[in-house]
């Protein structure tokens, strides 16, 4: 009888506590490795950049400028596009259809370029004028930062691209 009841009983084991979580070493190790991690690639994003900034630009202007021929095509009007300085430029239409697009004629879209790419100027050979086929009188826009300089070539034809 003293035997079944060994049987009987339940083993009895110490209670092991199953807590989960992170020790206060291993939280150190990983905000270590992070904090190198970000000593590393701060400064080199940092040096990229000038250099996107300068690529965002020359796309808007080239999109705008392409804008401003799409624009002439469509209502059949002439429409100029004036650079006003270092940082800012407008699209104007021939909204009086007399076959000149005097400034602030009228539908007219103002840009600054310094609102979302700081330090990105702009110079110019000539304000572009785009005719209602689509043509253009040519120009070159220079857009230069700390990085370098991107030309936005406007040809005879109206073709807009970036060089």
């Amino acid at each position: 009888m003293a035997l079944e009841t060994d049987k009987s009983k339940k083993a009895i084991t110490p209670h092991i506590s199953r807590q989960t979580g992170f020790t206060l070493m291993e939280m150190m190790t990983v905000i270590a490795v992070i904090g190198i991690l970000s000593a590393i690639a701060i400064p080199s994003f940092l040096s990229m950049l000038p250099g996107m900034r300068l690529n965002g630009a020359s796309r808007m202007v080239a999109g705008d400028l392409m804008a401003a021929r799409m624009k002439a095509v469509k209502l059949n009007h002439k429409t100029k596009v004036f650079f006003d300085d270092a940082y800012q430029y407008r699209i104007c239409d021939d909204a009086d259809n007399n076959g000149t697009v005097d400034d602030g004629e009228g539908d007219v879209v103002s840009k600054n370029i310094q609102t979302e790419y700081d330090g990105v100027t702009l110079t110019k050979t000539a304000d572009p004028v785009f005719q209602p086929r689509g043509n253009s009188s040519g120009t070159t826009v220079t857009l230069t930062n700390s990085s370098g300089s991107k030309n936005v070539s406007v040809a005879f034809t109206g073709r807009v691209k970036i060089l």
